[in-house]
This record gives C-alpha cells, sequence and structure tokens, in this order.
C-alpha cells in the first residue's frame, strides 16, 4: 500500500485545520480499502466483533457522518439512519454484503455532504435537532468528535487490512 496522504497546511485557520484533519482521516480509511476483493472487504477478522469488517468500518463511518451532520446538526429525520434501529444492535455496521465499492462510493458522497454542510455553517452554530442532548454542541466540537471517531477507526481499518493481507502502512 503506498500513499499520498497529506497533513493540512501547518498554518491553517481554525475551519480549515479541523476540515484538513477529518478529510485526512477519511482518506485513509478509504486507501485501507484499496485492492480488497469482495470476500476480504467482508470478512471478519476479530472473533469477538464480527462486524468489524473492512465494509462495515466503511458503512458505520458514512452513516456516523450522517448522524452527527445531518441529523443533530441539520435537524434531518434519523429514522434514515440504521445507526438508530434500536430492533438491530449495530445496524449501521451490517452491509448485507453490499460491494465494497458501492460502501466507498456512498461514504464519498456523504464525505461530499458532510463539508458542504459545514461550509454552510459558523462553527459557533449549535445543532437543532431537539431529541437528542448531544445536539446541543456546537459545530466546533461536532467536528472534533468526528475527527476523533474518524481516526479511531482509521486505526481499526489498519489492525483489520494488517489482519487480512499483511498490508501495512500510515503515510
Amino acid at each position: 500500500m503506498a500513499s499520498k496522504l497529506e497533513r493540512p497546511p501547518l498554518q491553517a485557520d481554525e475551519r480549515t485545520a479541523l476540515i484538513g484533519w477529518l478529510d485526512l482521516q477519511r482518506q485513509i480509511l478509504r486507501w485501507k480499502c484499496e485492492g480488497l476483493d469482495g470476500e476480504d472487504a467482508h470478512r471478519p477478522v476479530i472473533p469477538t466483533s464480527p462486524a468489524m469488517t473492512m465494509a462495515g468500518l466503511i458503512s458505520h463511518m458514512r452513516w456516523t457522518e450522517h448522524l452527527w451532520l445531518e441529523v443533530l446538526f441539520l435537524g434531518g429525520d434519523e429514522k434514515q439512519n440504521p445507526a438508530f434501529d434500536e430492533s438491530s444492535e449495530d445496524a449501521d455496521w451490517h452491509t448485507d454484503g453490499r460491494p465494497i465499492a458501492e460502501l466507498l462510493a456512498e461514504y464519498e458522497a456523504q464525505c461530499a455532504r458532510s463539508n458542504e454542510i459545514v461550509a454552510a455553517a459558523s462553527l459557533d452554530d449549535v445543532g437543532r435537532h431537539t431529541g437528542y442532548r448531544t445536539a446541543g454542541a456546537n459545530l466546533r466540537w461536532m467536528l472534533i468528535h468526528l475527527v476523533e471517531e474518524t481516526g479511531r477507526h482509521a486505526g481499526h481499518a489498519d489492525i483489520v487490512r494488517e489482519l487480512l493481507d499483511g498490508a501495512k502502512g500510515y503515510f
């Protein structure tokens, strides 16, 4: 696995730094999927976490972006997001065998939508969904959380990919 990933500029304003770090972690997740066949993308490698597959990670992160920016920040309908499905544990991780290319395309589109939402708002704007306490956070807090969440799962992707085929690399 080779990489062309770059960190955000060292002298960036707050918005550029936040989106830059978030975009980098998103790119790392996508990069960890390069070259995987369909079977490996869906193959669990951690016996106690069967949903922790590369496909599951991408699905989860797609829905995490949707949850924080479209539902909690904009006040959108949570029924569209499987993370809110209380009848199925970890529903946002389940992919039903869908091709990794399809999941990656959906993740890419969600990330682009997230960036549009961020570009149109102030970092001080507060979430609009009245049904959840965490919607009371401002956009800055939500972005920092997304950097943390995406970075954490990029680390999981490092481990999953190495267990799948031995591929390693950070930059």
